[in-house]
């Protein structure tokens, strides 16, 4: 047992002798860059875009639920509201990582 701790620290500290140095760093070119933004730009646009048509059918089916059974207003409120909610955080996130792009 003492053999085989006594070789894994051997092969361990024997490991680091042949790393090879760090890689400099690849520095982008311009024209990467600006492709970068146009491709955050539609990403974003896209994403408005979807999460607009989808607040505007949750809304439009909410609505249309409440007008064949206005009893159920208060059973339609808080699911349409947090499904709003939750449409939005996405369109959010997404212009995080459109600006992290940029």
């Amino acid at each position: 047992m003492k053999k085989m701790i006594v070789a894994m620290v051997a092969l361990l500290a024997t490991t680091s002798a042949f790393a090879q140095e760090a890689a400099a760093p690849v520095v982008a070119a311009s024209s990467d860059r600006g492709l970068v933004a146009i491709a955050a730009a539609i990403a974003i646009a896209l994403s408005v875009f979807a999460g607009a048509m989808a607040q505007g059918k949750t809304a439009s089916t909410a609505l249309d639920g409440i007008a064949r059974n206005p009893a159920a207003s208060g059973k339609l409120l808080i699911p349409m509201i947090l499904g709003l909610a939750l449409i939005e955080s996405l369109v959010i996130y997404a212009l995080i990582i459109a600006l992290r792009l940029a």
